[in-house]
């Protein structure tokens, strides 16, 4: 059982920068491929960034590589993503997601989600 709490969600001027990060409970988290997803009002939930176990492997969206990166820390338990020159179309509640497989884009493939966290991109 794993349980994900994200936070640092907030608003940010386009061309600006915020970080998210996702901690988790739990005692095998280096076992778990983690995930960024966001959806938009009206959207279906969408991959955003998604990094293996170790944290040796990344994957990104086409919409956010080169401006968003995923990184994680196995001894802290946390999972980040840091968003650079963010654009208002990147606006969006964020969830990390956890999966024993992965790392994927495919949401149904989680097992294990946070609530979500706010990024408002102003223009």
């Amino acid at each position: 059982q794993v349980q994900l709490v994200e936070s640092g969600g907030g608003l940010v001027q386009a061309g600006g920068s915020l970080g998210l990060s996702c901690a988790a409970s739990g005692r095998t988290f280096s076992r778990y491929a983690m995930a960024w997803f966001r959806q938009a009002p009206g959207k279906e939930r969408e991959f955003v960034a998604a990094i293996s176990g170790s944290g040796r492997s990344t994957d990104y969206a086409d919409s956010v590589k080169g401006r968003f990166t995923i990184f994680r820390d196995n001894v802290k338990k946390t999972v980040y993503l840091q968003m650079s020159t963010v654009k208002p179309e990147d606006t969006a509640v964020y969830y990390c997601a956890a999966d024993l497989s992965g790392p994927l884009r495919d949401p149904t493939k989680y097992d294990y989600w946070g609530q979500g966290t706010q990024v408002t991109v102003s223009s």
